[in-house]
């Protein structure tokens, strides 16, 4: 369940609800982050459930010293009215066994705050795509039947590639397709129970692998930017983004010179 920072929990009716998946690379979680950082979103809550792995740590986005005692969880809600934006950063594994009602609590909560659309930010695994999805660019999407009669015509206009269908039976028949997001944690699951449940959503994703992830994040966050439009793009795009300080740990913090 939200539970907002305020007495009294803040309006999201008609917003943009972007969130990530937990998933290969992290690349999802990473893209939020940098969303998080540069627009300097204030968290107005978080999510209270059992469906998480639980974590508690400093202040990710902290910009002084000040600000790096603030308590972060490990699913939080950020907002930016002036953008009609909200995010929800999701930090931990799912339990195993609790997949599927996570799901129905995200949906739920998709409902009941009224978002106008939900854009997913996941990734899967590049070395298990197929001869048609290793041409042209590693970026891809879905929409729910909901969010086709939103945005349909726009993706189209961006000539953004819509994530194939593979074949159910490789090699033996290639009649039967199905869709398949490997590495890609709850990303299949809500898409579907979204598509069941009349609710407008997008994946939006990028064929990755394990390692350095960094340079995927920014790809998958300017893929989205050209869509939503959240930051100004500049001569030089890579300066667009602002990671936050929190990164420089992603590798840890580096040999002890000590131990020399």
């Amino acid at each position: 369940m939200f539970v907002p920072v305020e007495s009294t929990s803040p309006s999201f009716k008609e917003c943009t609800l972007i969130m990530p998946a937990v998933s290969v690379g992290n690349v999802g979680q990473l893209a939020t982050d940098l969303i998080i950082s540069t627009l300097n979103m204030s968290r107005v809550g978080h999510f209270h459930t059992d469906c998480l792995i639980p974590m508690a740590g400093n202040n990710p986005y902290a910009m002084s010293a000040d600000d790096s005692n603030e308590l972060c969880t490990a699913a939080e809600v950020y907002s930016l009215p002036d953008l009609k934006l909200v995010v929800l950063q999701i930090r931990t594994p799912l339990i195993q066994t609790k997949h599927k009602q996570f799901r129905k609590l995200i949906i739920s909560w998709i409902k009941s705050s009224g978002f106008a659309r939900t854009v997913l930010l996941s990734s899967s695994h590049a070395y298990q795509r197929d001869d048609q999805q290793i041409h042209n660019t590693p970026l891809r999407y879905l929409l729910s039947p909901a969010m086709q009669r939103i945005v349909s015509d726009d993706l189209k206009e961006l000539q953004w590639r819509e994530m194939e269908r593979v074949a159910l039976f490789p090699g033996v028949s290639d009649t039967e397709k199905r869709l398949y997001i490997p590495g890609g944690g709850f990303t299949k699951g809500l898409y579907t129970d979204c598509c069941s449940e009349d609710v407008p959503l997008a994946v939006v994703l990028t064929f990755c692998s394990e390692g350095d992830n960094i340079p995927d994040a920014f790809a998958l966050v300017n893929h989205l930017n050209d869509w939503l439009h959240l930051v100004a793009k500049p001569s030089d795009v890579s300066s667009q983004w602002r990671a936050p300080w929190s990164w420089r740990l992603l590798f840890g913090s580096g040999i002890p010179p000590a131990l020399f």
